[in-house]
């Protein structure tokens, strides 16, 4: 027999392994679906809270009683929690498609987590529509008090463990370095578990003092803050997937980006630790978790800073590449996360100050994302990519939008405007009042980049094409 021969046995492994290969880009695809989708029930979620402003609404036939703030936990969950979850989840199958290869271990934990998650969403979704259920605003998770919202908050945690727990399982037995994008998803997955545990000790121990029906808030505070540090990290993943995408690899230090992380992962160690530290949900463990989010600040700085120390070094603005939609997403997002940490460090009280902070921060990481799937996601599915100018249209709207509505919203907290209450105009001084107009305004235009990214992402990701012509680019 020739050597050029194959024996049936060898060509069977090897279109086992193509399947394998093709099997796992179609789940990328659907975690993309899955992301995407969340925003798109979130844009649903927003124009039934602007029917509900309309006078009378409320007594209108088939529509829910008090759905305004039940509508809003929904909108929240779906454009905040799971958007940014489902981009999670799509990076850290791909740092897993990078490690594991064809022949990845627990494949199947993919699509299980993926089941999971799409069965969270009607669970999530429906309770706004029941008569009888209570919405309440707490910090990172709103919810809406019922059986269904439970579980369905249960499914969306375990849905995104099961892909995080198939990479743990794939990084042992590596002969190499392990690449910089699994390195940080190992990071957020181990963050994330962290975040679960702060959540099972924090109920565990409201349900020993008989106060878990009552106390949701102090629930999700502890676990909250840690979910915005796998934010945190996305958000430096999607940063050096752009720049290296729109300025080169020279324009990237992996070693910065290495110790970023790494920083990231060692300051959320601590937090499960503050319920043994402090007493149970004192204020001295409130502010515990509080200043410990203000960590974050130094190594995604100093991640910051080494971008744009990167960027400086190809020549003056003019030269900077500015029509390439990555860049442009990636320099967005940048001015965002700037904004947003200014604002962090002049808060003082409670106030609309406090949320124009926070909108401007994870506007930067959502702008990242969208950035990142627009350009680098689709090349890993094989689909075509979506024009230049149709992508920095996007995220003009969504981020330029929301960088003035930000702004706006912060002006008005510092003359009075109170947080989560939908203040009249009458009611606050000119300045406030002015500042929310201004924010009202600007809010349209983000509504209109994010309904765009929602409609161009879904387009894209209809378009027939090879799933096994996607690419791995190099990392």
């Amino acid at each position: 027999m020739s050597q050029a021969a194959q024996s049936p046995s060898s060509l069977a492994v090897e279109l086992d392994a193509a399947g394998v290969a093709d099997a796992i880009r179609r789940e990328l695809r659907d975690w993309a679906w899955l992301a995407v989708g969340a925003l798109a029930v979130a844009g649903v979620f927003a124009l039934l809270l602007a029917l509900s402003r309309i006078p009378g609404m409320d007594e209108a036939p088939f529509w829910p009683i008090g759905f305004f703030y039940k509508g809003l936990v929904i909108h929240v969950v779906f454009s905040l929690v799971i958007w940014l979850l489902g981009v999670f989840t799509f990076l850290v199958s791909v740092a897993t498609l990078r490690v594991g290869g064809e022949d990845m271990r627990a494949a199947p934990l993919g699509r299980i987590g993926q089941g999971f998650v799409l069965v969270a969403f009607p669970c999530l979704f429906a309770p706004a529509f029941f008569d009888a259920t209570e919405p309440e605003l707490t910090n990172y998770i709103p919810l809406i008090r019922h059986t269904a919202y439970d579980l369905g908050l249960l499914l969306l945690a375990v849905g995104v463990l099961a892909p995080v727990a198939r990479l743990f399982l794939n990084l042992p037995g590596r002969r190499t370095a392990v690449p910089p994008l699994t390195l940080a998803m190992a990071i957020a997955g181990f963050i994330f578990c962290l975040a679960l545990v702060a959540f099972a000790i924090a109920a565990a121990m409201l349900a020993d003092r008989g106060e878990l029906a009552s106390s949701r808030e102090l629930v999700f505070w502890g676990g909250g803050h840690l979910l915005q540090f796998v934010s945190a990290v996305v958000l430096l993943t999607n940063w050096r997937i752009l720049a290296r995408r729109s300025l080169g690899e020279k324009a990237v230090n992996d070693g910065v980006f290495r110790v970023a992380v790494c920083l990231i992962g060692a300051l959320a160690i601590p937090a499960p630790f503050f319920y043994g530290a402090f007493a149970a949900f004192s204020d001295a463990q409130h502010e515990a978790f509080r200043l410990l989010q203000f960590g974050i600040v130094a190594p995604t700085l100093i991640f910051a800073i080494s971008l744009v120390a990167g960027a400086r070094a190809i020549g003056r603005r003019s030269h900077l590449p500015w029509r390439d939609p990555a860049f442009f997403a990636l320099a967005t997002s940048l001015a965002l996360f700037a904004l947003g940490g200014v604002m962090g460090f002049l808060i003082t009280g409670s106030d609309t100050r406090t949320p124009a902070h926070y909108h401007a921060v994870v506007t930067a990481v959502s702008v990242s994302s969208a950035g990142m799937l627009l350009t680098y996601g689709l090349e890993e599915l094989g689909r075509q990519p979506v024009s230049a100018l149709t992508t920095r249209a996007l995220i003009g709207l969504y981020g330029g939008g929301q960088f003035v509505a930000s702004i706006g919203m912060f002006v008005a907290g510092g003359y009075g405007a109170a947080r989560k209450t939908p203040t009249g105009v009458g009611s606050l001084d000119a300045v406030a009042a002015a500042g929310m107009a201004v924010h009202g305004i600007a809010s349209i235009f983000t509504i209109l980049g994010g309904a765009a990214f929602v409609i161009v992402a879904i387009r894209a990701l209809s378009r027939p094409g090879a799933i096994g012509a996607g690419r791995l680019a190099p990392d």
